[in-house]
């Protein structure tokens, strides 16, 4: 077993791309190598208190997954409103929606036309699948209250975007 994972989201730093690898000796040796050639190192008082927020209790988890948890089912009854098909993420605080009953053949057409003409921004879905695939787009809600209200004000209006 190899686990891998990132101190980014958890502990809000995503900026610091933080992170860390548990693996048997033969493959973390390995992955240590890796490390070695693709980055410098992350800065001593990060890894300090990297170590100190490794070390919260079972509270700072149940807090982060509500606080997230409500972000996230506000913004999806706000899609829901706007008669949006959804993914419902279950780890993540990224929502991939299905654009495809809007007529668009291009996803980043989409965003480009939703960031103009209705003024939210979202990620063209087919940076994320293979060639061909261009039926999503991404939204982000870890937002603040406020502009989770407002992205579902104006995704009211995301109808004027069907061809």
């Amino acid at each position: 077993t190899v686990i891998c994972n990132s101190l980014s989201k958890t502990y809000s730093i995503t900026g610091w791309r933080l992170g860390y690898v548990l693996a048997p000796a033969e493959v973390a040796d390995r992955v240590r190598k890796v490390h070695d050639f693709l980055t410098v190192g992350a800065a001593a008082p990060l890894q300090e208190a990297a170590v100190t927020a490794l070390n919260f209790g079972d509270e700072y988890y149940a807090a982060l997954q509500k606080h997230y948890t409500a972000m996230r089912d506000r913004f999806l009854n706000g899609l829901s409103d706007a008669g949006l098909k959804f993914f419902t993420p279950q780890g993540t605080y990224f929502v991939m929606v299905d654009i495809s009953q809007f007529g668009y053949e291009s996803d980043y057409d989409f965003c480009i036309d939703l960031a103009q003409k209705v003024k939210l921004g979202a990620v063209p879905g087919s940076s994320f699948f293979k060639d061909g695939c261009s039926r999503y787009i991404r939204f982000h809600f870890a937002k603040k209250d406020d502009v989770l209200k407002e992205a579902c004000e104006k995704l009211k209006q995301i109808k004027i975007l069907k061809k």
